[in-house]
């Protein structure tokens, strides 16, 4: 079972996605009620320039210093890259992506997503302006 999310980013950052992605789970699971005692959900984005990641969802200084170490880590315009037609920020983009990651796996437990207490889902844009981003998620 699966379904597509949409998730209009404004520009770069942690963008939580946990309730949309707990409202498709829930979704997905209505069809299939089979599943919902223990399953398992895959995320997978369909971009090359954001990826996925569970993080602490409650301070959001965790999400700043994430972000701030990660454009130190990866800063635009190294004077090595050559991937730059689509702006200072994209070959930037592409490596925060392959460091990070493309695809989550996360436990459906009595029906629900088995996060712990402080644990969030998030779409993290690495380019600078909006986009609309595709995230499958596939329950099985």
């Amino acid at each position: 079972m699966h379904t597509t999310l949409t998730i209009e980013t404004p520009g770069q950052g942690l963008h939580e996605i946990t309730n949309q992605v707990h409202d498709a789970v829930g979704a997905l699971l209505d069809r299939d009620t089979s599943a919902r005692r223990s399953s398992l959900c895959t995320l997978f984005i369909q971009h090359t320039s954001a990826s996925l990641t569970i993080q602490e969802n409650a301070d959001p200084s965790a999400r700043h210093d994430l972000e701030s170490w990660l454009n130190r880590l990866v800063p635009e315009r190294d004077a090595l890259f050559t991937h730059t037609s689509e702006g200072p920020d994209d070959m930037p983009s592409h490596i925060k992506s392959a460091l990070t990651a493309t695809s989550l796996s996360i436990p459906v437990l009595d029906g629900r997503l088995a996060l712990g207490t402080w644990q969030g889902v998030y779409l993290w844009e690495h380019r600078v302006r909006a986009h609309s981003r595709r995230v499958v998620v596939h329950v099985g």
